[in-house]
């Protein structure tokens, strides 16, 4: 997977023709990734369910004319570049975050929190009370990304992960009210600073 050196990212819903690039960034960031016919699940068949992906979108240089616009507008569209993923369950207010990772060679680039925000943002827009989700003890990154949106550590669940029966940080934020929004929309104001990325998921999933 090449990395384009002007890029901006789009952030929107997960599509069944995503499923062969999520899967391989699933193998690629976790010892016991999902089966492509779990994320077919998600799309398809739970309601609870929102998945998401970040693509990168390469930026064309000025058009060159009138040839050079009509040969971009008559080339065959690229299939999308999907670089992290992400998903959460809405279950009687609670937004259940089950599942988050970037490429390899796309991490350090604030994608993670693009879809963290993401994900956070439609779970509020969703009328989601509480925010929760599991993390490994040893995962120091997402715990710092985590925290950083206020999620609190309340339990730890022993031998969670069946790789190696690592424990697991339960953790919860509340309430996702409007004082949080507010500080959350402040939060998302400086990530818009630093990451180009398009939102489209304001828009109903197709």
């Amino acid at each position: 997977m090449s990395i384009t050196t002007s890029v901006m990212y789009r952030l929107r819903y997960m599509r069944v023709e995503d499923i062969p690039q999520v899967v391989e960034i699933d193998r690629l960031s976790f010892p016991m990734p999902w089966a492509a016919r779990s994320y077919v699940f998600e799309i398809r068949d739970n309601n609870a369910g929102h998945m998401i992906v970040v693509e990168a979108l390469p930026q064309h240089p000025p058009a060159g004319g009138l040839r050079s616009v009509f040969q971009r507008l008559t080339a065959p569209a690229a299939a999308p570049l999907i670089v992290g993923y992400g998903g959460f369950w809405l279950i009687e207010g609670e937004a259940h975050v089950s599942t988050i990772a970037v490429h390899p060679d796309y991490r350090g680039r604030g994608l993670g929190e693009v879809l963290l925000a993401g994900m956070l943002a439609r779970s509020m827009a969703l009328k989601a009370e509480y925010s929760v989700l599991e993390v490994r003890v040893s995962n120091e990154s997402a715990l710092n990304l985590y925290r950083k949106y206020e999620y609190q550590i309340v339990g730890q669940r022993k031998n969670y992960y069946r790789d190696n029966n690592e424990d697991a940080y339960l953790m919860h934020l509340a309430p996702l009210d409007e004082a949080y929004q507010t500080r959350f929309n402040e939060r998302l104001k400086s990530l818009r600073e630093r990451v180009p990325y398009g939102d489209l998921l304001t828009q109903q999933p197709a």
